[in-house]
């Protein structure tokens, strides 16, 4: 009795993740019916304020760091989902002198025991004009092959980390309850995108 309870508990569980992630590319809009290009920069540009926002609420010295900056290139909504098999993606945009310059989508995937969805807010600080210039030449940019990304951490003084700050990449990853320490973002592909 156990063995086929545990069976049909299993069996239950992949039916209903399967259909979760068919559910998730539904839509009740035809595939032309999709929103201005103008309506989708403003919703992501808005997004990206309130990403922002968050980080400088939340990382003490974040709005210097970003004001110095190169560059940030903010992703406001990373969505991830996996059933053994991972995948996020997410599209944000590049802002410089605190005007968007483009906009773009991280994608990322993953192997491994895992289940369930998130969503997180993803920033990458170019520190250096040179890090900001290899980024915008490529055709497709990898965190952690393309360039080493330093994940910001929260000193014991309540500050980012100085070692962390001086790096020519650094990465700030917010989940609803604030930085996340000791992820990884490396092998997130990021690609410019036309809207």
């Amino acid at each position: 009795m156990q063995k086929s309870f545990t069976l049909r508990t299993l069996v239950t569980t992949a039916a209903i993740a399967a259909c979760s992630v068919a559910f998730v590319g539904c839509t009740t809009t035809r595939p032309g019916d999709t929103g201005t290009k103008t309506s989708s920069r403003a919703s992501i540009d808005a997004q990206v304020d309130a990403s922002l926002s968050k980080l400088y609420d939340t990382v003490p010295g974040s709005r210097e760091m970003v004001a110095k900056s190169a560059g940030v290139l903010v992703f406001p909504a990373v969505v991830g989902a996996s059933f053994g098999v991972g995948a996020e993606y997410g599209r944000g945009s590049l802002r410089t002198g605190g005007r968007t310059q483009a906009y773009y989508s991280t994608t990322a995937g993953s192997i491994g025991f895992q289940a369930g969805a998130q969503s997180k807010a993803v920033i990458y600080l170019f520190n250096t004009q040179d890090a900001l210039a290899k980024f915008r030449a490529s055709k497709g940019w990898t965190a952690g092959a393309d360039a080493t990304v330093a994940v910001a951490n929260i000193g014991a003084n309540g500050a980012v980390d100085t070692n962390t700050i001086r790096q020519p990449v650094v990465g700030f990853v917010l989940t609803n309850v604030g930085l996340e320490a000791g992820v990884s973002i490396s092998g997130a592909k990021i690609t410019e995108v036309s809207l």
